[in-house]
């Protein structure tokens, strides 16, 4: 079995309160690992239990494990420390984030990532109508994390270069592709902020400290680092990614159609799937997926994790229509926009909500596609 499915999700969900309880129990210093621990394999087993009564073919573990989408990962490299933030970060429309400062203090590498184990656990609650999902941060957006204006000059102290940088980039997460496999994972989930960033010229300045020719090398070799680890990765392991312009809390950091990165992101990414935000004027129209190259698939995020209103089906279902004119009916797809939750502290509905906007992707999915 293989994702996309026709509909679909992204991967992350709302935290049961007796899981961030358990957390920040944990953190306090209150409950051991064990027990923390415990409590994760029960709400992720009950999790999975009601993405399947829902009638969904992927399974994830909601992220459960972790405070974010994507520095959880980082942490489980070496050369990659981390430590509580003062005042947040990234700004997301005005809210900063209280995410922890992530950075290097050595070389990178990876061996026995936590993620593995992690994935294990989801793999033994596939059955013959599920298929399990690992959401990871892609290369790019790692790479971009570490050659960004804020971290640069570290990163160039440790390697001396951005070619040796990136060098141990697709080294270490070809390592790490490897091991999740052999944990038997065949549907791996490269989420991908960088070119939601990229997409608003203002916000790639900033976040890059590049401008003109330099910003766009700099994105030709963000793609160019998904596009080795995906030739290096067994032929069997499908690989689809995520693009988003940021969900914090149910804001976001960034707007703009895909217009400027379709070329590249549409054009030349060497993914299976395009899971690809369009759930308000801020993604743009439909036009740019025209540039979707090959037999590529499109899954449109035209239901929305923000809010908790229910979107108007008839209205959902134009708009599947409409991006048909630009990539066949058959190549379409479709989810919620993004995750429930990126972070820990999720988006603003209830996780009743949350499972009343699956049902109305679920409905909408059949009535188009049968």
């Amino acid at each position: 079995m293989k994702t996309p499915f026709r509909y679909d999700f992204v991967g992350s969900f709302l935290r049961p309160q007796r899981l961030k309880d358990a957390r920040k129990d944990f953190e306090n210093g209150a409950i051991s690992q064990e027990k923390l621990t415990a409590v994760e394999d029960d709400c992720i087993k009950e999790l999975v239990a009601k993405i399947k009564e829902l009638g969904y073919h992927v399974i994830t573990d909601g992220e459960f494990r972790r405070s974010t989408w994507h520095l959880d990962f980082m942490w489980g490299f070496e050369g990659i420390e981390h430590c509580k933030t003062v005042d947040g970060n990234t700004t997301f429309d005005a809210e900063a984030a209280m995410i922890d400062d992530t950075y290097m203090v050595g070389k990178i590498s990876v061996k026995d990532h936590p993620f593995v184990e992690h994935f294990k656990f989801v793999k033994a609650l596939e059955d013959e109508n599920t298929v399990a999902k690992q959401t990871i941060p892609s290369p790019g957006q790692f790479y971009a994390y570490f050659t960004g204006a804020e971290l640069l000059h570290t990163t160039i102290e440790i390697y001396g270069s951005e070619k040796a940088f990136a060098e141990d980039v697709i080294k270490a997460y070809s390592e790490f592709v490897q091991e999740i496999y052999t944990a038997g994972c065949r549907n791996l989930q490269f989420d991908d902020c960088v070119w939601g960033g990229m997409v608003n010229d203002k916000i790639a300045v900033a976040l890059t400290g590049r401008t003109g020719k330099d910003l766009e090398e700099y994105k030709k070799l963000l793609l160019e680092l998904n596009n080795q680890v995906v030739a290096q990765a067994p032929e069997d392991l499908v690989i689809n990614t995520h693009v988003c312009r940021g969900n914090y809390h149910s804001t976001f950091f960034s707007s703009g159609a895909y217009d400027s990165v379709a070329d590249l992101l549409f054009g030349e990414e060497d993914v299976n799937a395009y899971y690809l935000e369009y759930d308000d004027k801020r993604s743009g129209g439909f036009a740019p997926l025209a540039k979707v190259s090959g037999d590529k698939k499109v899954v449109l995020g035209l239901v929305t994790t923000k809010t908790p209103e229910l979107e108007d089906k008839e209205k959902v279902i134009a708009r599947i229509h409409e991006a048909a004119k630009y990539v066949p009916l058959d190549r379409l797809y479709l989810s919620p926009q993004c995750g429930f939750a990126s972070c820990e502290i999720g988006n603003k509905l209830t996780e009743e909500q949350q499972w009343a906007k699956l049902k109305l992707v679920k409905e909408i999915a059949e009535e188009v596609w049968g």
